[in-house]
């Protein structure tokens, strides 16, 4: 591998390069079903998900939860020059990407390298660090997906950043995004995404909800129309989440960030990235979620992973659940694909998963995951009754009154006067049980 690719020195040693060696392998360091050049309803497997590792959880992650510390330590932390301990970090980063195959990566700009209180100085090293990742881009083709900005660790975002009460803590937000635009525009990102990570509030007793809402709109407008005007031509991407830390966000879920969008005229440029985990934190199954952004023509990218029903939090553990994935890559085939985004890896190794090899295996589970479940869907959508059932199911609008009622052509009078004529409905299944192990027959 090239020097500019490992830096002085290999972190991942005695990991080779991961490749797809089919059902069959007992290899856990192959892929077993994630080709990316088999074609599955007209597209590679690669061009369908556009896999991306997430820098936070893989190189920032140490293991700490709310009741514990850090329990990874790894050799590329050690340094203390917040820029050269940043370097080795993203020498271990493109190692590991191109060792695994996968095509892209996304960042937050404090992942990247380290921030202070110096909005210049911090500036100075994001540049210093996007000039790394040019030239390891160059060298790896590895590209982009998206980056963002973190406005929810620091502690002046404990009241939000663009739905701060403070406007001089906006103006902080502010800057980081535009440092942040400028990165992501620069490394040739092909999307951008706020994340409202404190976006919303923990009383109302001391909130103007209304106000806080149109801050968050005027400050979306002005982040898209600098990015614009600095040649960004990618989608910009809001991001659902209920609660957590807030008690209330206002990005709650997919139609909430939807009527926000049309509230607010955003919808010609912002798309949904939609997480599992978030999804599940809603109340909603992640298919739900997906259905509601497609059905919109929002359906931009996803953010894999998933919780623990056990335990009423974030926990961001790697996909492994070929049923729930295969629902959602039924979706996903039915409406066509994703717009601009891909599927981002945002989970992280679980604390005790101590070893090198642990990074690989958790990413290569959950590319062999999606890449299963989106076969098993395509042959479902294909080969079974099921587009037949669902369709059948509505065909009483399709032709007669059904259809003159979807044209807006009936009255509640007309409406009433076909209930009298016609007398009491036949009883119709859903078929529910049929169609759930239609799903478990296929896999």
């Amino acid at each position: 591998m090239a020097s500019i690719l490992t830096g002085d020195r290999e972190y991942f040693k005695g990991i080779d390069q991961i490749k797809y060696e089919g059902p069959e392998s007992d290899n856990p360091l192959a892929y077993r079903w994630y080709d990316e050049n088999l074609v599955v309803a007209g597209k590679t497997l690669k061009d369908h998900f556009k896999f991306a590792v997430s820098y936070w959880h893989s190189f920032n992650g140490n293991g700490a939860d709310p009741f514990g510390g850090a329990t990874h330590n790894f050799a590329w932390d050690e340094k203390a020059d917040a820029v050269e301990r940043a370097k080795d970090k993203m020498d271990a980063a493109f190692e590991f990407f191109t060792k695994l195959g996968l095509p892209y990566y996304c960042f937050h700009d404090v992942d990247v390298v380290d921030y202070g209180n110096d909005i210049n100085e911090n500036d100075r090293r994001l540049q210093t660090l996007v000039d790394y990742a040019k030239e390891k881009q160059a060298a790896s083709g590895i590209k982009l997906l998206w980056g963002t900005a973190n406005l929810f660790s620091h502690k002046r975002y404990m009241n939000g950043a663009a739905t701060n009460p403070d406007f001089h803590v906006l103006t902080h937000g502010a800057a980081q995004v535009k440092a942040a635009l400028d990165a992501t525009i620069a490394l040739g990102g092909e999307n951008y995404v706020f994340w409202g990570g404190r976006e919303g509030y923990m009383s109302l007793l001391n909130t103007n909800m209304k106000r806080e809402q149109e801050h968050l709109a005027k400050f979306l407008h002005a982040s898209k129309d600098y990015a614009r005007k600095n040649g960004f031509t990618g989608n910009f991407f809001l991001e659902p989440k209920p609660c957590e830390p807030t008690k209330h966000q206002y990005d709650y879920d997919a139609a909430t960030c939807l009527a926000f969008l049309q509230k607010y005229d955003l919808m010609n440029d912002f798309k949904l990235n939609l997480e599992v985990n978030h999804a599940t934190l809603a109340g909603h199954t992640f298919q739900h979620e997906m259905q509601v952004a497609a059905d919109a023509g929002l359906l931009g990218s996803l953010d894999a992973n998933r919780g623990d029903i056990q335990n009423g939090w974030d926990t961001d553990q790697f996909p492994n659940d070929i049923t729930e994935v295969t629902e959602y890559m039924m979706v996903l085939l039915r409406a066509g694909g994703l717009q601009g985004g891909g599927i981002n890896f945002d989970a992280k190794i679980r604390r005790n998963s101590t070893d090198m090899a642990d990074l690989f295996y958790a990413h290569i589970g959950g590319a062999d995951v999606f890449a299963r479940s989106l076969i098993i869907a395509d042959k479902i959508l294909q080969k079974s009754d099921y587009t037949k059932i669902v369709t059948d199911r509505y065909s009483s609008f399709d032709g007669g009154k059904g259809k003159e009622f979807e044209e807006g052509k009936l009255t509640l009078e007309d409406l009433r006067a076909y209930a009298v004529e016609n007398g009491e409905p036949a009883t119709i299944s859903g078929k529910q049980e049929y169609l759930e192990n239609l799903i478990n027959r296929y896999i």
